[in-house]
């Protein structure tokens, strides 16, 4: 998975959730493709990526606590998130048949409306971002907006 070249927007707190969710993601796609743990795959960013530096670009420090809860969240209830995905995708396109790093998106935008007390507007904001980061010059932000919008509006309709 490459690099985005977006920084998390924010300062400080926000920042740093911000990065959390962004490696969030980055975990998860990495999990998928290398058949790590999430335990092994956190103690590796926790550290060797937040904050590190690599060929000059430095890395965010990311919200440890977030960021551990949002992959775990994401493994511990991956069937639940991907079938609200899948409802929320066109029947042709389930989340098996999506690119890796959207289907990573929304597994961690998918464990954080089930496991945490985050606004889902704040949820569907920050993952869009992290759309944007990934996918600067194409039309997945606005992808990736519609489906979390169906996912929150299933996981939090009290939030509506």
């Amino acid at each position: 998975m490459t690099n985005p070249d977006s920084a998390p927007k924010g300062n400080g707190k926000t920042q740093m959730k911000s990065a959390a969710r962004l490696f969030a993601v980055q975990a998860l796609f990495q999990m998928e493709h290398s058949s790590q743990t999430y335990d092994k795959v956190i103690v590796e960013f926790e550290d060797h990526r937040f904050g590190a530096v690599y060929e000059g670009d430095e890395y965010a420090e990311g919200d440890p606590k977030l960021f551990r809860q949002l992959v775990e969240g994401a493994v511990n209830h991956q069937a639940k998130i991907d079938q609200m995905t899948d409802r929320a995708l066109v029947a042709k396109w389930p989340i098996a048949r999506i690119d890796p790093t959207l289907r990573a998106l929304f597994r961690a935008a998918g464990s954080e409306l089930v496991e945490t007390k985050t606004p889902p507007k704040v949820v569907i904001n920050e993952f869009v971002d992290v759309a944007r980061a990934f996918f600067p010059e194409g039309k997945e932000p606005k992808f990736v907006n519609a489906v979390l919008d169906h996912m929150a509006r299933e996981a939090r309709p009290e939030a509506f």
